[in-house]
C-alpha cells in the first residue's frame, strides 16, 4: 500500500444519485480492496458505501443535509472484524483478562503454565444479555463492527460460567432481531466442553437434534460448528509428533476414545459429519500432528462433494511447511493470534524444546503458501484492542523489547488484511463487506493519526475516534475529535 495509490478508484454513483449521509474527505481512506487502494474520501448513503476516491469526487455527492467530516489526514479503515473472540464471556470478565499476568509484566517464564480463569458465573438471561452489551459498547470503542463468537451450544449447558450454553445463541438471536447489537455476529455451536473432552457420539447427536435460532441477516448467523482437537503446548496437552521434554510423552486428542486411532477416527467422522450436514467446520488445534490430521480430515471431506466449507484451524500453534501446502491446497484457512505467539513461544520453547519454534506460528510463512489467514484476539485470553494484535504481527516483540519469531513478522498491510477481508471470507461475507468499495455495507473506524506514519509499536495508543456499523454511528469518541461543516 503506497502514499500514490489513491488514483482509479471507483466511483461507484453515476450522476444524479442522491445525496450522501454521511461523507468523511481529506484522510486516508484504506480500502483494503484487492489492490489495497488508498482513497482520500468516502461517502455513505443508505447504509452502504456510495463512492470512494479523491475528496472532489466524493464531495460531489454531499447535499445540503450530508454530514461532512473533515478527517485532517486521519485514516479510515473499514470496520475491523475479530475473528474469534468469546463476547459472553469478556463482557463477563472485562477488564481483566486470562493473560494478564503474561502480557503486563515482565518475560513469562519457560516453566510457568497460564494462571486457571478468574471465576465468572453467569446466572440468568438478563447476566447473559448485559455481557453481550457490555461487550458491544467496548467493540465500538475499538472500531471492530463484526466479531466471532467461537463455540456455544448444549456441549455447555451445564458449564460452571454460564457463557457458553445454548442459550447464550438465543440471547444474540433476540438482542439481533430487536437491534440492539453494534456489531455483527457470527457464532458457532458447540457439542462438547469448552477446552474439553468431547465424544463422537454426542457430537452427530447435537448435529441431528439441536435447533439453533434462526439467523437475523445482516446481524447475526449461526455459521457451523467448533470442535477441541487438542489442548496447548504450554500446558502439554497438545497432540505433538515432537516428545515433551522430561520424557513427558507426546500428548492426545481430547476427543474420546481407548487409543490415539480411535481418537483420530472420531476427529475425522466428527469434521466429515459437520461438513456433510452443510456446517462450515473450526477446529481448536494446536499440536502438529493435529494439525496434520485436521487439515487431512479437512481435505477428505471437501473431496467427497467438493463444497469449499470455509473450514479453519484455530490457533495452529505448530504447523510444519507441509501442512502449510495442504492447507492451501484444502482451502483449510488458519486463525490465530499473534499476541499469543509473543506471550507464550517462550513456554513453548520449555515444553518441546528451542527447536519446535520453527514450525511455531508461522504467519508470514501461511500466507507465502497460500493460506487464508485471519488475526483475532481469543478475548478475554488477551486484549480485544486489535491495534495491539496489529502491532504483535507486524513487530513479534513482547513488552519486555523481546522480539520472537522474527522470521513471521508480517506487513502493515497483511495484518490489516487479516484483521478486515479475509475474516469476511471466513464469514462467507466478503461480497458485502470487510473493504470499502462501492455497494458494501458502510462499517468503518477513523483512526486519529495517518495509519502509515504510526510506527507499529505506536499503533495501541491512536485513539479510534468514530466508529459506523451499517452508516450508523455506534462511537464518537468526543465532539471536536473530528471537524465538520
Amino acid at each position: 500500500m503506497g502514499h500514490d495509490s489513491r488514483a482509479g478508484l471507483p466511483a461507484g454513483s453515476p450522476a444524479g444519485s442522491p445525496a450522501a449521509d454521511v461523507v468523511l474527505t481529506g484522510g486516508r481512506v484504506h480500502t483494503v480492496d484487492a489492490r489495497d487502494r488508498v482513497a482520500e474520501a468516502v461517502a455513505v448513503c443508505g447504509g452502504r458505501i456510495a463512492r470512494v476516491g479523491t475528496s472532489a469526487e466524493v464531495g460531489a455527492l454531499a447535499g445540503p443535509r450530508t454530514r461532512v467530516v473533515r478527517l485532517e489526514g486521519r485514516s479510515v479503515l473499514p470496520g475491523i472484524n475479530d475473528s474469534h473472540l468469546h463476547g459472553v464471556w469478556l463482557g463477563a470478565m472485562w477488564p481483566r483478562l486470562l493473560m494478564d499476568g503474561l502480557t503486563g509484566g515482565g518475560p513469562p517464564q519457560p516453566d510457568a503454565p497460564p494462571e486457571p480463569p478468574p471465576a465468572v458465573r453467569l446466572e440468568t438471561a438478563e447476566d447473559r444479555r448485559r455481557a453481550i452489551l457490555r461487550t458491544g459498547k467496548l467493540l465500538s470503542e475499538l472500531g471492530i463492527t463484526s466479531y466471532t463468537e467461537p463455540g456455544l451450544g448444549p456441549g455447555e449447558d451445564g458449564g460452571a460460567t454460564g457463557c457458553f450454553g445454548s442459550a447464550a445463541l438465543r440471547d444474540y438471536a433476540d438482542l439481533a432481531a430487536k437491534g440492539e447489537l453494534n456489531a455483527r455476529v457470527t457464532a458457532l455451536m458447540l457439542f462438547g466442553e469448552l477446552d474439553g473432552a468431547s465424544s463422537e457420539a454426542a457430537f452427530l447427536k447435537g448435529l441431528r437434534s439441536f435447533v439453533p435460532p434462526r439467523d437475523v441477516p445482516g446481524r447475526f448467523r449461526v455459521a457451523g460448528v467448533k470442535i477441541f482437537a487438542d489442548g496447548i503446548p504450554p500446558m502439554r496437552t497438545a497432540w505433538t509428533d515432537r516428545p515433551y521434554t522430561g520424557g513427558g510423552g507426546h500428548g492426545s486428542l481430547l476427543v474420546d476414545g481407548a487409543s490415539d486411532g480411535e481418537r483420530e477416527a472420531a476427529l475425522r467422522a466428527m469434521i466429515g459429519a459437520a461438513h456433510a450436514a452443510g456446517h462450515q467446520v473450526a477446529v481448536h488445534a494446536t499440536g502438529d500432528r493435529t494439525t496434520r490430521v485436521t487439515v487431512d480430515a479437512f481435505a477428505d471431506a471437501r473431496g467427497r462433494d467438493g463444497r469449499d466449507g470455509r473450514h479453519y484451524l484455530i490457533h495452529g500453534d505448530l504447523l510444519s511447511p507441509a501442512t502449510l501446502a495442504a492447507m492451501a491446497a484444502s482451502g483449510t484457512g488458519l486463525n490465530t493470534q499473534a499476541g499469543i505467539a509473543v506471550a507464550t513461544a517462550p513456554m513453548l520453547a520449555g515444553a518441546l524444546g528451542e527447536a519446535a519454534l520453527a514450525d511455531a506460528w508461522p504467519t508470514r510463512d501461511a500466507l507465502a503458501a497460500g493460506v487464508r489467514l485471519c488475526l483475532s484476539s481469543d478475548a478475554p485470553v488477551l486484549t480485544p484492542d486489535w491495534r495491539a494484535g496489529v502491532a504483535a504481527a507486524v513487530t513479534r516483540r513482547g513488552l519486555d523489547g523481546s522480539v520472537r519469531g522474527a522470521a513471521q513478522t508480517l506487513s502493515l498491510v497483511q495484518a490489516l488484511r487479516a484483521y478486515t477481508i479475509d475474516p469476511a471470507r471466513q464469514d462467507g461475507a466478503e461480497s458485502w463487506k470487510g473493504s470499502l468499495e462501492p455497494g458494501k455495507a458502510a462499517d468503518l473506524c477513523v483512526l486519529d493519526g495517518d495509519l502509515l506514519d504510526v510506527a507499529p509499536d505506536d499503533l495501541p495508543s491512536v485513539p479510534v475516534v468514530l466508529t459506523m456499523v451499517g452508516g450508523r454511528v455506534v462511537h464518537e469518541r468526543s465532539a471536536g475529535s473530528v471537524r465538520e461543516h
